[in-house]
C-alpha cells in the first residue's frame, strides 16, 4: 500500500513538472515578438500631392454702382442667367434728371452769351472801318493843305491842324483793332464756356445713365446683394449689388500648396478631387498656374495654385470645397517596398557597424562623409573601402603626418564633427553657404598644424577637390572624384543639386537629374583614361552603388531618349555629336572662376537641351519636354530595410530610394552588394502591436508565477 501510494506520488510530481515546464517553455516562447512581414512588390508608382481649395468660376465679375441712390427696381435674382447689356437693376433717377435739365440750361446760357459776343465783334468791326473811312478823309485833306501852302494859298496854321486831325484818327484806327481783338477774346471764351457747359451736361447724363445697372458679361448671377428701396452710398469703394459667373462650365479650384512642395508642382500636371457633395465621385483636372506670391500665415507660407475644372454637366457649385491631388510623377515598373519597412526596427536588432576610421573619429556625419569623398577618384574609394578613411590615409601619406600632426588632424575632424551634422537641419537654401563656410574652415584649421612643405601638397589636394566639385556642379550630378554610393549618403530627402550648391548638397542629390549629368559625365569620361576606365566599370556594375553613378545616368538618359522618343540613325549620329561637342565647354567650366561656374554650368546645360530640342520632330519635342520636367523633379534618399537571414534572424539591407506614393517608396539601387528582389518579404511591424516597439517593460521572474 506504501509502495502504490509512493509510486501515485511520484507520477502526480512528474506530471506537474512536466506541465510547469511545458508552461514556462511556452510562455518565454510568446515573450519573443512575432514580426509582420510584407512583400517587395514592382508595378506601377504614382506621387501626388494633396491640398484643399474652394471651386470658384473662372471668370466672377462683381458688379457695383458708380453713383449713389435708392435702388428702385431689381430685374435680376439669384441663379438668374443673364445676357451682356441686360438691364439687372435700377437706381431713382430723378435726382440725375434735375441735374440733367440744369446742366441744359447752363449750356443754353452760354450759347447765348456767344451770341452776344458775336454781336459785340460785328459793331466793333463797324467801328473800325468808319474810322479807316475817317483817316483815309483826314490824309487826302492834309496832302491838299500841303500843296496850297507851298503855293502860298493857306497859311500854315490850317496844314498844322488838319496833320492833328489826321494823327487822331490814326489812333481812332488802333483803338478799333484793340475793341475788335478784345470782342474776339470775349468770343473764344464764351465758346469755351459752352463746351465746359456740355461737358458738364454730358457727365450729368452719363450719371444718368448709371442708374440703370446693366450686366457687363454673359452669365448666371451667384450673388445679390441688394432690395428695392435700399440706400447705395458711393465713396472710396463702389458698393456690391451682384456678382455673375461668366461660365460656370469652366471653373477652378485655389488650393494652397506648402512650400516643400511646391517645387513638385508644374503646369500642365494632371490631377483629381473630390467634394463633400459627391461622395464617391472623382472629377478631373490640370494645374494651369503656381503662383509665385507667398502666404505668410501664422509664420507658415504657402503657394496658390490654380487647377481647372471641368464641369460640363454643371452638378459643382462655387463654394464647394474641394479635396485635390495633384499628379507629380508617375513610374512604371518599378521596385518598391512599403513605407513601414523603411521605418521600422526589429526589436534587439543593432546597427550596421560604421567602418574602422569613421568608429575611431566619430566621423558619423553623412555630409562629412560626402564632402570628403570628393578627394578620390572612384577606383581609389573602391580599393580603400571608404572617403573618410580613404581621406585621412592620403593625408598621412602624402603629407607624411607627424603623430601629433595625426592627433591634432583628428581633433579637428572631431570638432567639425557637430557642426557638418548641423548643416542637413539648415534651411535649403543656407546649405550651399554653409557648408562652403565650413569646408574652408577645415582647410585653414588642417593647414595650421602643417609645416611649409605640407601646406604646398595640401594646396594641391585642395585644388583637386574643388576642380572635382566644380566639374560636379557643372553637370548638376555627382563628379568623376565622387566614391560609389556617395551620391545616396544624405539621409534626407533633398531635390536635385543646383549649380552652386555645397558638395553635401550636391552629392547627397546626385542623379536626381539625368539629363543634366548626361553631358558633364560624357566629359568627365573623356578627361583621362583611368577616369574613364573607372566610370565605365562603375557604370556596367550591376545593382550597388553602380547603378546611380554618372555613366549609368547617361546610358539610362541615352536608352530612355532612344525609347521613348523612338530616334532615327540620324538623330542617334547627331546626337552623338551634341555630347562631343559640349565636353569641353562642361570641361572649362572647372577653369572659370567660382563666382562664374554656376551660370556657365546653366548655360551649357540650357544649350544642350535646345540643341537636343532641335534635332526633334514636333511629336519628339513635346515628350522631351515631359521628360525633362520629369527628371527635373526626381528625389534620391537613402534608407534601410530588415529582411530574414538565412539563419531567420533580421537582416538590414541599405538602399537608395526614389518618388514615394505616402504608402510605398521606390527602389532605385541596393546598396553593399545585398539583393532584393519582387517578392522578397521585409519586416514592417509586430504582430499585434505597433510597427515600432516601445519601452522594454520590467523582467519577470524566472520560473511559474503562483
Amino acid at each position: 500500500m506504501k509502495l502504490r501510494s509512493l509510486i501515485s506520488l511520484l507520477l502526480i510530481a512528474a506530471v506537474l513538472a512536466g506541465g510547469a515546464w511545458w508552461w514556462f517553455n511556452k510562455r518565454a516562447a510568446g515573450d519573443q515578438p512575432q514580426l509582420r512581414t510584407a512583400k517587395v512588390e514592382r508595378g506601377t508608382l504614382t506621387a501626388t500631392v494633396a491640398a484643399s481649395g474652394t471651386l470658384a468660376a473662372t471668370v466672377q465679375v462683381q458688379v457695383s454702382s458708380q453713383v449713389s441712390g435708392q435702388i428702385r427696381e431689381v430685374l435680376a435674382d439669384f441663379n438668374a442667367e443673364v445676357k451682356k447689356g441686360q438691364v439687372i437693376a435700377r437706381i431713382d433717377p430723378e435726382t440725375f434728371e434735375y441735374r440733367v435739365r440744369q446742366a441744359q440750361a447752363d449750356v443754353d446760357a452760354a450759347k447765348a452769351q456767344v451770341g452776344v459776343q458775336q454781336a459785340t465783334l460785328a459793331s466793333r468791326r463797324a467801328d473800325l472801318s468808319r474810322a479807316t473811312i475817317n483817316l483815309e478823309e483826314a490824309k487826302r485833306d492834309l496832302d491838299r493843305k500841303n500843296e496850297l501852302v507851298e503855293r502860298n494859298f493857306i497859311s500854315p496854321a490850317e496844314r498844322d491842324k488838319a496833320r492833328s486831325v489826321y494823327r487822331a484818327l490814326e489812333q481812332d484806327v488802333v483803338t478799333a483793332n484793340a475793341q475788335i481783338d478784345l470782342a474776339q477774346a470775349l468770343l473764344r471764351n464764351a465758346g469755351s464756356t459752352v463746351q465746359q457747359r456740355e461737358a458738364l451736361l454730358s457727365s450729368a447724363r452719363v450719371d444718368l445713365g448709371r442708374t440703370v445697372i446693366r450686366a457687363p458679361v454673359n452669365g448666371v448671377v451667384i450673388k445679390r446683394s441688394i432690395e428695392p428701396g435700399q440706400t447705395v452710398a458711393v465713396s472710396l469703394a463702389a458698393p456690391e449689388l451682384f456678382l455673375i459667373a461668366q461660365n460656370l462650365r469652366d471653373m477652378q479650384v485655389e488650393v494652397s500648396i506648402d512650400e516643400a512642395e511646391v517645387s513638385r508642382l508644374r503646369v500642365g500636371q494632371k490631377t483629381t478631387f473630390t467634394v463633400d457633395a459627391f461622395p464617391g465621385r472623382t472629377f478631373s483636372g490640370l494645374v494651369v498656374q503656381v503662383r509665385k506670391a507667398a502666404l505668410n500665415v501664422q509664420n507658415v507660407i504657402t503657394y496658390t495654385a490654380v487647377v481647372s475644372a471641368d464641369n460640363e454637366s454643371l452638378v459643382l457649385l462655387p463654394g464647394m470645397t474641394a479635396n485635390v491631388r495633384v499628379i507629380t510623377d508617375v513610374r512604371e515598373k518599378v521596385l518598391k517596398v512599403p513605407n513601414a519597412a523603411l521605418r521600422f526596427k526589429p526589436p534587439g536588432v543593432t546597427e550596421p557597424a560604421k567602418s574602422a576610421s569613421a568608429a575611431g573619429t566619430g566621423l558619423a556625419s553623412t555630409t562629412l562623409q560626402a564632402a570628403l569623398d570628393l578627394v578620390l577618384t572612384p577606383a581609389q574609394a573602391q580599393g580603400q573601402g571608404g572617403g573618410i578613411q580613404a581621406y585621412r590615409e592620403r593625408l598621412e601619406r602624402e603629407l607624411a603626418l607627424t603623430d601629433a600632426q595625426k592627433a591634432s588632424v583628428e581633433a579637428i575632424f572631431l570638432s567639425m564633427r557637430e557642426r557638418y551634422a548641423g548643416v542637413r537641419d539648415a534651411p535649403q537654401e543656407e546649405r550651399a553657404a554653409l557648408g562652403e563656410k565650413l569646408r574652408n574652415d577645415m582647410r585653414r584649421r588642417v593647414n595650421e598644424v602643417l609645416d611649409p612643405a605640407q601646406r604646398k601638397t595640401f594646396a594641391s589636394i585642395n585644388a583637386e577637390v574643388d576642380a572635382r566639385r566644380a566639374a560636379m556642379q557643372a553637370g548638376g550630378g555627382t563628379s568623376s572624384g565622387a566614391a560609389p554610393g556617395a551620391a545616396a549618403a544624405s539621409s534626407t530627402n533633398a531635390p536635385a543639386a543646383t549649380p552652386g550648391a555645397s558638395a553635401s548638397s550636391a552629392v547627397a542629390s546626385a542623379g536626381a537629374s539625368a539629363a543634366a549629368a548626361s553631358a558633364p559625365a560624357a566629359a568627365v569620361a573623356a578627361k583621362s583614361p583611368s577616369t574613364s576606365s573607372s566610370s565605365a566599370s562603375s557604370a556596367s556594375a550591376g545593382g550597388g552603388a553602380g547603378q546611380g553613378g554618372p555613366g549609368a545616368q547617361l546610358r539610362a538618359f541615352r536608352e530612355r531618349l532612344e525609347r521613348d522618343l523612338a530616334l532615327t540613325d540620324s538623330q542617334r549620329t547627331q546626337l552623338d555629336g551634341i555630347f562631343t561637342g559640349m565636353r569641353e565647354r562642361f570641361l572649362a567650366v572647372r577653369e572659370a572662376p567660382e563666382s562664374e561656374r554656376a551660370k556657365l554650368s546653366e548655360a551649357n546645360r540650357a544649350e544642350m537641351r535646345a540643341r537636343i530640342n532641335d534635332i526633334l520632330d514636333d511629336s519628339q519635342k513635346e515628350k522631351y519636354a515631359e521628360i525633362l520636367v520629369e527628371l527635373s523633379g526626381r528625389t534620391v534618399s537613402r534608407g534601410r530595410v530588415f529582411v530574414p537571414g538565412p539563419d531567420g534572424k533580421p537582416v538590414a539591407v541599405e538602399l537608395r530610394l526614389g518618388l514615394s506614393d505616402g504608402s510605398t517608396t521606390e527602389v532605385i539601387a541596393i546598396l553593399n552588394g545585398a539583393s532584393l528582389a519582387e517578392g522578397d518579404l521585409v519586416y514592417v511591424g509586430i504582430v499585434g502591436g505597433a510597427s515600432t516597439p516601445g519601452p522594454a517593460s520590467p523582467p519577470r521572474p524566472a520560473g511559474p508565477r503562483l
